[in-house]
């Protein structure tokens, strides 16, 4: 419904174009410079498991293909504002070095915890630590995003996001977790959890709280290379056992599913975001979709499809 309205709407124009096509990329640009006041860059090839295999084509997607919008953006349009979908994966491995305790149902930051009660900030180190090839290619795009803020004084921002979701979220076995969980139990099929008992904490955020940021940024947008960490904070967070438990409930369908003892390279055990900095900037947005509402718009959208 919201594609048809999209599609009908007279400002709307559809160009299906590969991002790595820097020649096609400028002929866009270089047409529509007029016209342009933002650029919403959320393209990507998401799987850590299909990068391992594929390491050119996804170092190729979304390294290169940010630098060709970049670069276009720069030549063409350097007054629009520059917004890019990065991903918490940048800060590899390192959250997996914070004191967390194994508590029933899922892994928890220990109380004392000096650092990240809330959740984990833009403060976290990048370096020394196993990213995945999917993490790494998405670092050096969200590097470039941040050097053609600073460098060349643009107005870009970086977006890291972690479990973006909703009811349209075309989720799969090796990404978007929620989505394809719901479906999983929705439709009565086996899920794989890879490793660390099922107790491997995300915070969830709707795909329109995300676009709400998005939207705020772009009205009052900073020059200089902006990063934002953005999700669901802890008030939307659970483990893959806890989010099981509460689709179960709202669908009342059991779930099957299995544990597997190997978990993924470079996977998080405990990633909850902390918005504060964002909230600083931009202090007229907040979460308005809970966990519990994006769950039943899930499930109910799966068993009416």
């Amino acid at each position: 419904m919201e594609r048809k309205k999209i599609k009908k709407n007279k400002n709307y124009k559809h160009l299906s174009v590969d991002i790595r096509n820097k020649n096609k990329i400028f002929e866009i640009f270089k047409k529509y410079k007029k016209k342009i006041k933002a650029i919403v860059h959320a393209a990507a090839q998401p799987s850590h498991d299909w990068a391992a295999k594929e390491p050119f084509t996804d170092f190729e997607i979304n390294a290169n293909g940010t630098l060709n919008l970049l670069e276009a953006f720069r030549l063409y349009c350097p007054k629009a504002t520059f917004v890019f979908t990065s991903t918490n994966k940048v800060y590899g491995d390192r959250p997996n070095f914070l004191t967390l305790v194994e508590k029933k149902l899922r892994y928890e930051i220990k109380k004392n915890h000096k650092y990240y009660k809330k959740g984990i900030d833009e403060k976290m180190s990048l370096d020394q630590t196993t990213h995945s090839i999917f993490g790494a290619s998405k670092l050096s795009a969200d590097l470039l995003v941040q050097e053609y803020g600073r460098y060349f004084n643009l107005k870009t921002v970086s977006f890291r996001g972690g479990c973006l979701t909703g009811e349209n979220h075309s989720g799969a076995m090796l990404h978007g977790f929620l989505s394809f969980l719901v479906k999983s139990i929705v439709h009565k099929k086996k899920y794989f959890i890879f490793g660390y008992k099922g107790k491997q904490v995300r915070d969830n955020i709707h795909s329109l709280d995300v676009v709400k940021a998005f939207d705020e940024f772009i009205k009052k947008p900073k020059s200089g290379g902006r990063v934002y960490n953005i999700g669901g904070g802890r008030q939307n967070s659970c483990s893959i056992i806890e989010a099981i438990k509460l689709i179960e409930k709202i669908s009342k369908t059991k779930s099957k599913y299995k544990i597997l003892k190997q978990n993924r390279i470079g996977d998080h055990l405990w990633w909850i975001t902390d918005n504060s900095k964002f909230k600083k900037d931009y202090p007229n947005w907040k979460i308005e979709v809970s966990l519990i509402k994006s769950l039943k718009q899930m499930v109910s959208f799966e068993k009416n499809r």
